[in-house]
């Protein structure tokens, strides 16, 4: 019985210690595959950086190391100035103002450094030389600016375009039921474009607890278009006097309707005028060559007998 007992308690001992040693070796590799999946889900920082286009990878951080110098040249009024206008054109390529300084003295120096190299190859006098160089430097001065405003002026019109169809989509929202946010969400759902952009920094910011008067006045402020500072002006009245806002969105969008009617009313009456110069210079010339050319051609070959 003692033998027996001692053989049964060794066959215990060795048949737990071998499983807690394969169970032990389990885990281990267990421990060492989830460390790998963990290697492979977590990209190396390299490989991150290579998934960035090469704006983000070269020129950006080139830029900012640039703007140092032209940031501390420029008046804060200009910076100021440049970040309104970048935040008026939906932060374009996500420039900030010292990086758009940066840009712009880049194309100040190096279009003329350009222009002066071809026009020594050429062999031009210093004299135009030094011309062409003032005038590129300007020229790369401006050509931001102008882009800029370009890019302004293109928003600006899509979201005056696209506001007399957002306000019929919310009045339809609010009028089934839905609240002002609701209708928001739905809107920026449904329609696409930068006024579905801004819509939905609006209801961002709300969520986050910021008034909803403040965040729809700083919304009139980042895009400056009048049929959309109205349409705010309006809501925020009838929210602080607890008007239907319903009656209210019906009574902008006819409004803002009527409005774009007249523009283009406007802009049909001024298109005789806009056809007047291309109609003189260069349609009624070609007529009268059409026209005039045989008769005058007769013309010559009989003085031409005459003679």
């Amino acid at each position: 019985m003692l033998l027996a007992g001692s053989v049964f308690i060794v066959v215990v001992v060795l048949t737990l210690f071998v499983g807690y040693y394969f169970n032990q070796r389990d885990q281990k590799v267990k421990k060492r595959l989830q460390r790998y999946a963990q290697l492979q889900r977590e990209a190396l920082p390299r490989k991150e950086e290579l998934k960035l286009s090469f704006w983000e990878r070269v020129i950006r951080p080139g830029l900012r190391q640039v703007a140092v110098f032209f940031v501390k040249l420029t008046p804060m009024g200009v910076k100021d100035s440049i970040r309104k206008r970048l935040i008026l054109a939906g932060r374009p390529f996500d420039l900030e103002a010292k990086e758009f300084l940066a840009l712009q003295g880049i194309l100040m120096v190096f279009l003329p450094v350009v222009i002066l190299g071809l026009l020594i190859v050429t062999g031009v006098s210093w004299k135009q030389t030094m011309i062409y160089v003032l005038i590129f430097a300007f020229a790369g001065f401006v050509i931001p600016r102008f882009l800029l405003s370009k890019k302004i002026s293109k928003r600006q019109k899509k979201i005056q375009q696209s506001l007399p169809d957002v306000l019929d989509l919310l009045t339809v929202s609010v009028e089934a039921g839905l609240g002002f946010d609701s209708a928001l969400v739905r809107v920026v759902d449904k329609i696409a474009g930068p006024i579905s952009e801004e819509f939905e920094r609006l209801l961002q910011e709300i969520r986050m607890g910021k008034p909803r008067r403040d965040a729809m006045r700083d919304l009139g402020e980042r895009t400056n278009v009048d049929d959309l500072i109205t349409f705010i002006t309006a809501i925020v009245q009838a929210d602080k006097l607890g008007v239907s806002i319903g009656k209210v969105l019906r009574v902008q969008s006819k409004q803002i309707r009527q409005k774009r009617r007249q523009r283009a009313e406007a802009q049909a009456m001024k298109a005789p005028i806009k056809m007047l110069l291309p109609l003189v210079f260069f349609i009624f010339p070609t007529l009268f060559i059409i026209l005039l050319g045989p008769a005058a051609i007769k013309v010559m070959n009989s003085l031409m007998k005459l003679n």
